[in-house]
């Protein structure tokens, strides 16, 4: 209670103070947020307690400079005084700074500290960077198991301007993250590809995502809602593209949650030896392309040359399926063409591959199945 009402105390000073100086309290709606977790609140304090610090410190200086050349100008007879090597003026501008560094330090490293901890979790997710996406997969917790890729949901309309922008313009996706209220939930991160960054302002959390090590990070959200924040690295040409969406449950609703969400899984999942006919595989194709390849490649296959080129009339689209596949599963080095090998199921492959070589102007009639996906891995 007692930190609760100091961060009210502090606000309120705060915010009677930018009121006091802008003449309105119109300018708030532009301060930094508080945030819904404990760390954020102790973040706030300390950005409020700085800033009262700073402008106490910035009318003193000023005020004393400005009295100093008004009170003892020329024109009224004052000569400057000389001086070398003051001992005492020395000490005062050493000792002083070095007692504000220290009423500063002690609160932010405790803070910081505080953030680095993240031991005894009790959910553990790990976060996996994507151009332009993120995988979620749960591995310790009730949500143990659940994996699924999360990815912009905002409509390409909305995106080249022929439609109104929606309220989260660029800020929803298909799969947010979902977890629990008032529990500790550890997220491990790392890419796939380039290096991302995973963030939530709400929450007082980013960690850089880089690909082959697993960095760490953590939150425990006190009110339940949807956050949403942004990958905040330079990951390539459609970074803006890659958001970040929490939804924070009640209890009950999360074990819910997590209970559809392996029925979910258990129904969805592919029989890999099953034998696809054209027609299904071309309609389940299209349904992962406009999730995985749309934003690249566009919707008519015309690409955005020459980061994105074209499949549409394409050699490899049109040429052997086999080196097909193999880009798809592995990518292709020194471009941003992302290896989708452990992104995508084999009939998910097998079913984007049939997609581009018979969609648009393709008309090559090859139907891949997963077992011909499966016999390309390597």
């Amino acid at each position: 209670m007692a930190s609760k009402s100091r961060i009210h105390a502090a606000r309120w000073a705060m915010a009677a103070l930018l009121a006091l100086i802008s003449g309105t309290a119109a300018a708030l709606e532009w301060y930094m947020p508080v945030g819904v977790t404990r760390l954020t609140q102790e973040v706030y304090t300390l950005h409020n307690y700085v800033m009262i610090l700073v402008i106490v410190i910035f009318v003193g200086v000023f005020a004393a400079m400005f009295y100093s050349v008004f009170a003892h100008r020329k024109s009224k007879g004052h000569k400057a005084a000389q001086f070398h090597e003051n001992t005492t003026v020395e000490v005062i501008w050493t000792v002083v700074p070095f007692i504000i560094l220290i009423f500063v330090a002690w609160p932010a490293t405790k803070s910081l500290v505080a953030m680095r901890d993240t031991s005894n979790p009790d959910i553990t997710i790990k976060a996996t960077g994507y151009q332009w996406k993120w995988g979620y997969d749960y591995i310790k917790g009730d949500g143990e198991g659940i994996s699924f890729l999360s990815v912009l949901a905002t409509p390409r309309e909305q995106i080249e301007g022929t439609a109104e922008k929606g309220e989260h313009y660029l800020l929803e996706v298909d799969n947010p993250l979902v977890v629990p209220v008032g529990k500790k939930v550890r997220i491990l991160t790392t890419a796939a590809d380039v290096i991302h960054s995973w963030g939530v302002p709400a929450f007082g959390v980013k960690q850089d995502a880089i690909p082959g090590f697993i960095r760490d990070t953590w939150f425990r959200a006190e009110k339940t809602g949807t956050y949403r924040g942004q990958c905040v690295e330079l990951c390539g040409k459609d970074h803006g593209f890659m958001p970040i969406v929490v939804q924070v449950l009640g209890q009950e609703e999360y074990a819910q949650w997590t209970a559809d969400q392996k029925k979910k899984a258990a129904a969805a999942a592919d029989d890999p030896n099953k034998v696809w006919t054209m027609d299904d595989m071309k309609a389940r194709g299209q349904k992962v392309y406009e999730s995985n390849c749309v934003a690249c490649h566009q919707a008519n296959g015309k690409g955005a040359p020459p980061a994105f080129p074209p499949l549409d009339g394409s050699k490899i689209a049109n040429g052997p399926k086999e080196a097909h596949i193999d880009i798809v599963l592995n990518g292709k080095a020194n471009t941003s063409m992302a290896a989708f090998g452990k992104q995508l199921s084999d009939t998910e492959i097998a079913a984007v591959v049939t997609y581009e070589r018979n969609a648009w102007g393709n008309h090559t009639g090859t139907l891949v199945q997963p077992a011909d996906v499966k016999a390309r891995r390597k």
